[in-house]
């Protein structure tokens, strides 16, 4: 009998919210077996959008949760104070075992204090950073951070390297990931003060493949599948990465129906052209894991529409089942052994 996967979805709080979140929520649940979801957000506005779908009702429960922190709140102050949002809900429920993962399109940095305040982190790990999958030309890079610390120490980024390292193995298959560090420049002693410091120590590093240092230009091309940096750099990087993608495939369905003769090609080539911009589209993978907490925190993109809700809940499930949190205990447990 297979093991039942439980995931917290914030409905509130995107752009699409609820619609989209409850129909990605729908959509999951039928296509996993083994999956069920908490709704959670104001019970009448729920029960009213769950109302427009056919699904297996004992797969879905609704957890009511009146108020909703929005992306003009405080932080700090709204994880504090609202303690009937559904953000603060859903925390709640992963931190007492009631799920095993929590996901939402909410204010960032709410979900970054919540995750860690509530959660809490694992014992042993210094920050929590935010990990992304990137597509690139030769499949997906994970960026680790691109969002949680912008003032991070040397420490971190190592920490960075090994979590992302057990990550990209463990769910995402590769074997022995390459991590590089993002640089100005390949040479060693290229760098600010914190990359000079953080080179050496990934270096002497003997867990993980570090290969050097990865300059922007070529982390479109995948040169390394688990790329560290910290949150300042790491942000820019991902906003300048899903700007650039989206206006190359608007240009390229401009330029393909700006002309009969172009609008013809277009349909010859719409199959191949369709397969391969897909493998470019970040939504497919889910969102971005707040690694190295007590449970898994998923933040996705305040815009995500039913699609990107779906694929996040399956990446809860995945974690779940290659047991990532244990396997990043076992190796804090193997280095405080050391």
């Amino acid at each position: 009998m297979s093991v039942v996967t439980k995931v917290v979805l914030d409905a509130m709080g995107g752009d699409h919210s609820p619609g989209e979140m409850v129909f990605g929520a729908v959509n999951a649940v039928k296509e996993k077996e083994d999956l069920f979801v908490y709704i959670v957000g104001p019970q009448k506005v729920l029960e009213e959008e769950l109302g427009k779908y056919e699904y297996a009702k004992e797969k879905i429960e609704i957890v009511d949760a009146p108020d909703v922190i929005t992306c003009h709140d405080a932080p700090v102050n709204a994880i504090r104070t609202m303690k009937n949002s559904s953000m603060v809900i859903g925390l709640k429920m992963v931190k007492e075992g009631k799920a095993d993962g929590f996901v939402s399109p909410g204010n960032s940095g709410a979900i970054l204090v919540g995750g860690q305040v509530l959660v809490g982190r694992m014992k042993g790990i210094e920050r929590a950073p935010l990990a992304p999958l990137v597509p690139n030309k030769n499949g997906v890079s994970l960026l680790i951070d691109c969002g949680a610390n912008v003032d991070a120490r040397a420490s971190h980024l190592v920490q960075f390297a090994q979590m992302g390292s057990i990550y990209m193995e463990h769910v995402i298959g590769v074997k022995n990931p390459r991590v590089a560090i993002v640089n100005i420049g390949a040479e060693e002693e290229k760098g600010n003060a914190l990359v000079k410091e953080t080179f050496p120590l990934l270096k002497e590093c003997k867990d993980i493949n570090f290969i050097g240092s990865i300059e922007a230009r070529d982390f479109p091309y995948g040169a390394a599948d688990v790329v560290v940096t910290e949150a300042f750099v790491g942000n820019v990087m991902l906003k300048l990465s899903e700007g650039l993608a989206s206006m190359l495939m608007a240009s390229i369905k401009e330029a393909m129906t700006s002309t009969p003769v172009s609008t013809i090609g277009a349909a010859m080539v719409k199959p191949q052209l369709k397969k391969t911009l897909k493998t470019f589209d970040a939504t497919e993978y889910g969102g971005a894991p707040l690694l190295g907490l007590n449970g898994l925190v998923v933040k996705i993109h305040g815009s995500a529409t039913n699609k990107e809700v779906k694929n996040a809940l399956f990446q809860v499930e995945t974690f779940k089942k290659q047991e990532i949190n244990n396997k990043i205990k076992e190796y804090l447990l193997s280095e405080t052994a050391e």
